[in-house]
Order: C-alpha cells, then structure tokens, then sequence
C-alpha cells in the first residue's frame, strides 16, 4: 500500500493544503442596497494577499462603504456612479441593459444581487456582445460567450494589475511565498518521477506513464489523475499548418 495521493490529500481540507485567512481585508463585491443615481468616493487602493488586483474603498452616503476590485484608471479621490442614469466611464457601476455593446467591463455578476462573481481577476475584463430579449450575451476573458440577466451590475474598465504576470519570478522563495497566499503546493513533484506505490503515473523501467492518462470524470481519486474528462487530446491540426506556413 502506497500513500495516499495529493489530490486525496487536498480534499481533506487540512491545515497544509488550505488559504490563509489571514491578512484578507474585505469580500470584494457589490453592496445588496444601491440606491439609483449614488455616488461614491474612493478613499483608499488597497492590496490583499493572495489577490493580484487592487482593492478599491469606496463610501457612499450615510456610512455605507464597500470594497470591489479596482478597474485601470481608477484613482484615489475619484467619484463612482452607481445606476442606470450613469455615464459610461470607467469606474462606474450599471446594470448591463443600459451598456452599449462592444463595452469592456468587470466584476460582472451572473445573477442580480450576488455582488459580481465573472473577470475579477487582474487584466482580465468582459465584452458586451449583445442584448437579446431580457438577457445578454458576454464573451468572457477564456474567449467563452455566456447569458446573463440584464438587470446584473458590472463595472466599466478593465481590472488593474494586467501586467503582473510579464515579470519573471527569480527565486523560488517569490513562488513559494506566493502559493502560501493562495493555498497551492509549492513545489510539486511530477507523477512520472514517482514510484508507482505514490502515484499512478510513477513506477516503469524508465520515465514513462504507461497507460492514457485520459480518465472519466467518474474515476475515484486514487486514479483520477492527468487529463480529467478531456474532450480532446493532442495538438490540434490547426496550429500545425500556422507552424508549417511560417
């Protein structure tokens, strides 16, 4: 008997493979009471560890603040306009029936209310494609079209912080504290380097899987390792003809 696998150790939930919770500052998401017509004023752009996007602050009136991840361009002292009667600047927040098609938004939300669940991450943004009858369709940052209500809010702009990931790490302890904030394992050992008692991948003569490492999505995690229901495999033909004509 080998011990048990990573995947398996994971869904355990133990202190080793979980997110610190530590150093968080706020859920970022709408407030559920906007009134229409509001403005807000950012106070303050904040980091919180494990997000690669700024936090902005904003309050409202009557003691009524809240934290939503800030678009690119967005700076401290600027007034937010919440409702349909606002203009199409970034920063603003509407609904998504009053945004003209071709428009990049952010922190997007698939149900009215649910305070913004789709391009939250940073550099990342949504297009309004088109609205058709009480829905409307956007195409998400993995290129994917969705239909979401129209009465969901979204900010216009595009998410702060694209280029972060144009820097190189140069130490191993850059990843390591990294996947620490955002409770990943750092570093992971290939299946293929271990025995076959740790990994099904491991194990053989020489440094080869063995078998497809295609599985179903029904198979047990003592197995269910490589491509997880993969609907395809290999390169596509398409990539290999660009190469070609290069």
């Amino acid at each position: 008997m080998g011990k048990k696998l990573r995947v398996q150790r994971r869904g355990r939930g133990t202190p080793t493979f979980r997110a610190a919770k530590t150093r968080k500052v706020a859920p970022a998401r709408y407030p559920p009471q906007m009134e229409e017509g509001a403005v807000g004023i950012v106070k303050d752009l904040i980091h919180e560890r494990g997000r690669g996007a700024p936090l902005a602050y904003v309050e409202l009136g009557e003691g009524l603040r809240y934290y939503h991840v800030a678009p690119e361009g967005v700076q401290v002292g600027q007034s937010i306009t919440i409702g349909s009667e606002a203009p199409i600047q970034v920063g603003n927040i509407l609904p998504l029936e009053v945004i003209p098609e071709g428009t990049m938004v952010c922190n997007v939300e698939l149900k009215p209310g649910d305070g913004g669940r789709v391009a939250r991450s940073s550099g990342s943004y949504a297009t309004v494609v088109a609205h058709i009858g009480s829905d409307t369709i956007l195409r998400l940052p993995s290129k994917k079209t969705i239909r979401v209500p129209k009465g969901c809010r979204a900010t216009i702009g595009v998410v702060a912080g694209g280029g972060r990931k144009d820097k190189p790490f140069l130490k191993a302890g850059e990843v390591h504290h990294l996947s620490k904030a955002k409770g990943r394992v750092f570093p992971r050992s290939k299946g293929i380097s271990m025995t076959a008692a740790s990994h099904p991948h491991g194990g053989g003569r020489h440094r080869h899987i063995g078998k497809p490492s295609t599985v179903a999505r029904s198979t047990p995690p003592g197995r269910k390792v490589g491509l997880i229901a993969a609907r395809r495999t290999g390169r596509k033909k398409r990539m290999r003809r660009e190469k070609e004509r290069a």
